[in-house]
């Protein structure tokens, strides 16, 4: 008697552009890490869906080796593993590097032999459609996008000509995009205002900080000043901030949108008003140059902030855990933000936060975080002046409130709603999957 044989149940092919990886590890970099290495643990133990990362080919590391390495570490861990865990996920290596001028026209040709389903483009921009010798048709896949912010078009003269040309895709990209991922409620209205997306495409997936932010106590402090954080410890150091001084503390790339002009001012102005006979604490900027730094620079140098300042330029998820337990506060009067990581990490590590009243920043520091107008140089200088004399008091409050608001983000659950997205733009696409 002849058996039914059992149906092979298909699989959603799913493709992940992390190449942004191999380029930056901050920024988009991060987000793909920390969404990748959650994903794996989701394939791992579901058969719905598999998913391959098409990375750069300037990474000759399989998937498993960088994602098991913790963030901001060359190391790489046990192969095969991410976290614990088996790595399930195949690769493909891409030769087109991101944000080329040839971007458009080399990826399709690429992915033509082994397109998926769905593609996640973590970056803004997908390809946006075949070529013309393949019939300029529509994508063979569906496609998934998240847009980070839209400082581009709210900032436009912040943009050099590369960057600006590369944005200058979104409108096309938001347009063909199956679903778009915004990573925050302030994103998402502004695609829906600027970019004019229906909001029925539109998924908000909040961000996450990285699970090794965390309170710690004086004898981890003191293993990270003498190990992992060294090198900052010996900046801070020379700068004249001993081991038990607290200072404030800023973290994010220096340019123009962080509003860092505005901050320096505000410092200035309180350490002009001070009257208490105690010294005031040095502000510490951790954080690579961006585009037009210069200016904040030259305006630190006309404050007389020199003597008052320590620059330590880009720093790892190491380096950021020891400055977010070390420091009274995190000041961060960004005009725009699409998400706002600093604040988040820095809440879980029990630091207390100061941020601009300004796009996703209220929405992600909640009742536990102080809001300040973000050009407002007095407002600014006067939270500085109250959160210093409150330092004590409010390190108490952000070691219970602010850990605890935190503990509500994670990449976890980031991972499972972007498994959502995908089968969601695959089943409003029409296709069939690949088995």
């Amino acid at each position: 008697m002849l058996q039914n044989k059992p149906v092979k149940k298909r699989k959603l092919k799913v493709g992940f552009d992390a190449r942004m990886v191999a380029y930056r590890q901050a920024g988009i970099g991060q987000y793909c890490l920390n969404l990748l290495r959650e994903l794996a643990v989701l394939q791992d133990r579901r058969d719905d869906f598999e998913l391959t990362v098409y990375q750069s080919r300037k990474e000759k590391r399989h998937p498993a080796q960088w994602l098991s390495a913790d963030p901001g570490e060359d190391a790489p861990a046990r192969p095969g593993s991410v976290g614990g865990q088996r790595h399930p996920f195949k690769k493909r290596a891409l030769w087109t590097p991101p944000h080329n001028r040839l971007e458009q026209v080399a990826l399709p040709v690429e992915m033509l032999p082994f397109g998926p389903a769905v593609l996640h483009s973590p970056d803004f921009i997908p390809p946006l459609r075949r070529l013309a010798w393949q019939g300029g048709l529509p994508r063979p896949f569906a496609s998934v996008i998240t847009i980070h912010d839209l400082a581009f078009k709210l900032f436009p003269d912040l943009l050099t000509a590369e960057s600006a040309r590369y944005y200058g895709q979104i409108d096309r990209a938001a347009a063909s995009a199956g679903r778009i991922i915004a990573v925050s409620q302030s994103t998402a209205s502004d695609i829906v205002s600027r970019l004019g997306v229906s909001p029925d495409k539109v998924r908000v997936v909040y961000e996450a900080a990285n699970p090794l932010y965390r309170p710690l106590d004086r004898s981890e402090l003191s293993a990270m000043a003498r190990l992992e954080a060294a090198g900052v410890e010996e900046k801070l150091t020379g700068a004249g901030i001993a081991e038990n001084d607290r200072f404030a503390l800023f973290v994010s790339t220096i340019e123009p949108r962080k509003n860092l002009h505005t901050l320096l001012q505000a410092y200035r102005r309180w350490l002009d008003s001070a009257t208490d006979s105690q010294p005031l604490p040095k502000l510490v900027i951790a954080g690579r140059e961006g585009w037009l730094y210069q200016d904040i620079y030259r305006q630190a140098a006309e404050l007389r902030l020199d003597d008052c300042l320590v620059w330590l330029g880009g720093v790892e998820t190491a380096d950021l855990l020891y400055l977010y337990n070390r420091a009274a506060f995190l000041a961060m009067p960004s005009l725009y933000e699409g998400f706002g990581l600093p604040p988040l990490e820095a809440l879980a590590c029990g630091c207390p936060v100061l941020v601009a009243a300004s796009s996703s920043l209220p929405e992600v520091v909640g009742d536990v975080g102080r809001t300040i107008p973000p050009q407002d140089v007095a407002a600014w200088s006067g939270a500085l002046s109250q959160s210093w004399q409150d330092r004590d008091r409010l390190k108490n409050q952000a070691l219970e409130a602010g850990v605890a608001w935190a503990g509500q983000f994670s990449w976890q659950r980031a991972a499972g709603e972007t498994l959502a997205v995908y089968f969601e733009a695959f089943k409003q696409s029409g296709r069939q999957s690949r088995g």
